[in-house]
């Protein structure tokens, strides 16, 4: 398993990628469960990706640090849970001393200019991404695809990003061009759902 100081490095040293479609899952892993490889998988099916980044934040700005663990025991436990070859998991953002997905992004297509990304998130984060620091920046710079998420499905569909971006949408049967597409771009995939939450597994006992 590699270290965390490695896994600080980023994604550079995994084979060499130079060109690629690749998805990347943001957020503080706390715990990573089936869930968040349910979501992986089915992005690397349905989008035609080469790779799933998991960039295990340090810290999310909206989210307390109570209740946080560590980032190295994050970050272990998602490579435990990630335990497939085109799913990577890094910790890239503490080198990158960055806080804010819009200032993550731009400092990896200056780091991979190559490569083409593709953000991707469930709608819970879809309704509550107006929120984010330069929130529309995001869709202005890589592809967005949303996955379903039960309850949230309307809001996501219907709220503020949905509408400031409802010209820039895809149907759902063109979501294999999603990557090569110049934002905004962005797709919404219905997906078998997924019981795994890290706010249950906490609640539970069964982490920390």
């Amino acid at each position: 398993m590699p270290s965390l100081s490695r896994a600080h490095r980023g994604p550079s040293h995994w084979g060499g990628l130079q060109h690629g479609r690749i998805g990347l899952l943001g957020g503080s892993f706390n715990p990573a469960h089936d869930g968040h490889r349910h979501i992986s998988l089915e992005a690397l099916k349905r989008l035609g990706l080469d790779q799933v980044w998991w960039l295990v934040s340090p810290q999310n700005p909206l989210k307390s640090r109570a209740g946080m663990a560590a980032l190295d025991q994050r970050v272990a436990k998602a490579q435990q849970v990630a335990c497939h070859p085109a799913i990577r998991v890094t910790a890239i953002e503490q080198s990158l001393r960055s806080t804010y997905t819009v200032d993550t992004l731009a400092s990896l297509q200056r780091r991979f200019p190559r490569l083409r990304f593709v953000w991707l998130m469930g709608a819970d984060n879809m309704v509550q991404i107006p929120r984010w620091r330069r929130w529309q920046g995001i869709f202005y710079r890589v592809p967005v695809a949303i996955f379903d998420r039960g309850s949230y499905s309307v809001p996501a569909v219907t709220g503020l990003a949905a509408r400031r971006f409802a010209a820039a949408r895809l149907s759902h049967r063109r979501c294999g061009q999603l990557a090569m597409q110049e934002p905004p771009a962005w797709v919404y995939l219905v997906i078998r759902p997924h019981p795994a939450s890290s706010t249950a597994i906490r609640a539970a006992g069964g982490w920390g």
